[in-house]
């Protein structure tokens, strides 16, 4: 009767059947599992000879210290959706020969594991750690394995440290370390890899670490850190001599390695066996065929394997991807500032009338002076980072530089041909309607058209901050992006836009030189002279516009038809040269824009004597007049001489009075304001 009841009490035993733990069952093939809620403790009659224990859906709220203690034949310990657990004590995963793979995963309450939990585990190769709520990285350093081992901490939410020396003693062999998924981890320690034997792959994906470490990285053959935004930066090459494939957030990563290569004695394991057979002195010993063979394999170059790879706009260069580039955008951009600065300051502190052409004349210099603003930024950041882009394009495309330069070149650039246009049309109007007082354009007109021309360049210029198109998607900061139907729709629009007015300011030149011209002279001088300067002003307004928008308008219809290596040309050659032009064609080559200049100087002791000529000149003009009553009165203008006109008034006065150019009424310095 007693080796019965002993034979039945070791049969319940093999079971699970236990008191107080009717749920756990071990299984034939060695497994001891509980799976049930009601399981709210380690059973402490696990079977010696389970080679795998599984707790699942159980309610176990401590692990408590030795639970697994003498269970040297366990292989596997799985801890998977235990929501109640919130603590494992110090050994429990100690002094265990045999295991070689731990899981504790979707433990979403455990917040503390003691540092001396893992301890002297010789065979284990897999430590999987993930979706629970511990902060820290749990000590790993005395696990002390001595086979290849994998540390898998993933998705643990409130992961944000990791401590130095942490992988220090974690395995004599070769190490691979997961992160991925610890969103709150921002930071590793420059000695977090140090005396650890790796990583060989090393995986931050969707974490938040900003910058990598720059100690143990020589190790790393693999390197993974997909959807990890916050690293924009990489160390420099020489710190990845064994990698031969890295998978990260950014294109522009890949292009570090895009032409950089090693030899195979970094990493291959023969080569280091080779170094064996060198003497002291360096000199080889005399090698057989199959050694020569392996000597050439160890000198060979190795490309890097990455991905995401460069996309068609951002090809792998720098900012100016060409040095004659880099040279004349800062000539261009220069010239472009200091035009339009000193036609705007000169203008502005002039002691003449602030008149309509002149109104507008301002607020052409301060569109083309964006204009600069912008090849500037461009060419400064293009210097800053010259050879080295990769490592800051991130930053720099979608960094609040970036959105700034797109602002003032889509801002510059509409301003620029709104007023062009409305300059245009101020002249045509004045010229048509010359003797026609009561339909001149007064100042307050100008205003009105001006504020209007400059809300619209505002609202154009901010519209892809706020996601309709992107300044982002490339290097010179554009919108360029089209991919979606009001990006696509946006861009058009303004492309349509501009060549409208290309085409109004034409029809208006043309118009202008039609009714100035003298039907009576078959080729008169001043007819030569005001078609060329005409022909001029055409003529730039189209190199600047056509190539620019072909071009644009094909890429915004997904067809483009030149790289965006080459749309750079079009940036630093044609894009700004109505911004150069401008202040010279529509300022500083008019005589009263010199006098204006001149007399400016003369405040500050230069230029006296050429700004006394022009102050004589202007003085001495006697304007034409009328006797009445034995008085002189001043004869009725018949339009207001414009400031920096490309067209003189008075040409167009004496067609329809009669008389010659120069017995033609001045502009008055009283103003055109009501």
């Amino acid at each position: 009767m007693a080796l019965f009841s002993s034979a039945f009490f070791c049969l319940l035993l093999l079971l699970g059947a236990g008191s107080g733990h009717p749920t756990c069952q071990f299984l034939d093939n060695l497994m001891f599992t509980c799976q049930d809620s009601k399981v709210t403790q380690v059973p402490q009659d696990i079977p010696r000879n389970a080679t795998e224990l599984v707790f699942f859906l159980t309610k176990i709220r401590i692990i408590p210290k030795g639970a697994f203690l003498g269970l040297d034949e366990v292989e596997k310990i799985e801890i998977s959706q235990n929501d109640a657990l919130g603590t494992i004590e110090s050994n429990v995963f100690a002094n265990l020969p045999k295991l070689y793979e731990i899981r504790i995963e979707k433990a979403n309450h455990l917040v503390y594991i003691d540092r001396y939990a893992f301890q002297n585990l010789p065979s284990l190769r897999y430590l999987l750690l993930s979706n629970t709520a511990i902060m820290y990285l749990p000590v790993v350093n005395q696990i002390h394995s001595s086979v290849k081992f994998v540390l898998d901490v993933q998705d643990n939410i409130n992961i944000h440290k990791i401590e130095r020396n942490s992988f220090l003693g974690l395995s004599s062999e070769r190490v691979d370390i997961n992160l991925s998924g610890n969103d709150k981890l921002e930071k590793l320690p420059n000695e977090v890899f140090l005396g650890a034997n790796g990583p060989a792959v090393l995986d931050i994906s969707e974490t938040k670490i900003s910058q990598l470490p720059s100690i143990g990285l020589e190790k790393i053959n693999k390197l993974i850190a997909r959807s990890a935004y916050n690293l924009k930066k990489l160390p420099p090459l020489d710190k990845f001599r064994s990698l031969i494939e890295a998978n990260l957030t950014y294109p522009s990563h890949c292009c570090a390695f895009a032409n950089w290569t090693k030899q195979n004695s970094f990493f291959h394991p023969i080569c280091n066996k080779l170094s064996l057979l060198l003497d002291i002195d360096g000199t080889d010993f005399d090698l057989d065929d199959e050694h020569d063979y392996y000597q050439s394999l160890c000198k060979e170059e190795v490309d890097v394997i990455c991905f995401p790879e460069p996309d068609a706009f951002n090809p792998c260069e720098d900012i100016m991807g060409y040095n004659v580039l880099r040279v004349l955008i800062w000539f261009i951009s220069i010239l472009a500032v200091m035009g339009n600065l000193v036609v705007f300051l000169i203008i502005v502190n002039s002691q003449s009338k602030l008149t309509v052409p002149r109104f507008l004349m301002c607020n052409l210099a301060f569109a083309d002076l964006c204009t600069g603003i912008y090849l500037l930024l461009i060419a400064v950041k293009d210097i800053q980072t010259k050879s080295q882009y990769y490592n800051y394009a991130i930053d720099w495309q979608t960094g609040a530089g970036c959105k700034a330069a797109g602002f003032f070149t889509v801002f510059a650039s509409e301003l620029s041909v709104y007023t062009l246009t409305f300059i245009t049309l101020e002249r045509w109007h004045t010229i048509t309607y010359a003797m026609e007082l009561e339909r001149k354009v007064r100042f307050r007109h100008a205003v009105a058209f001006m504020l209007v021309g400059w809300a619209f360049a505002f609202t154009v210029a901010i519209l892809p901050i706020f996601q309709v198109s992107s300044y982002m998607k490339v290097s010179i900061c554009l919108p360029m992006d089209v991919e979606t139907r009001l990006a696509q729709a946006y861009i058009m629009f303004l492309l349509v836009l501009n060549i409208l007015a290309f085409l109004i300011i034409c029809t208006c030149y043309i118009s202008i030189y039609i009714t100035v011209r003298n039907p009576n002279i078959i080729s008169s001088n001043s007819d030569t002279k005001i078609a060329k300067r005409m022909a001029v002003l055409i003529f730039t307004d189209f190199l600047c516009m056509a190539p620019i928008s072909f071009f644009a308008i094909s890429a915004s219809l997904k067809y483009p038809l030149i790289t965006v290596s080459n749309s750079k040309i079009l940036l630093v050659l044609f894009y700004p040269i109505n911004s150069c032009a401008n202040p010279f064609l529509y300022a500083i080559f008019t005589k009263n824009f010199r006098k204006d200049f001149f007399i400016l100087l003369s405040k500050f002791g230069l230029c006296e004597k050429q700004a006394q000529i022009y102050r004589t000149e202007t003085s001495s003009t006697v304007p034409t007049s009328h006797m009445k009553n034995g008085h002189c009165t001043p004869a009725p203008k018949a339009s207001e001489g414009p400031a920096y006109a490309l067209v003189p008034l008075n040409h167009v006065n004496s067609e329809h009075t009669g008389v010659g150019p120069e017995s033609t009424a001045p502009s008055s310095k009283k103003g055109d304001s009501d």
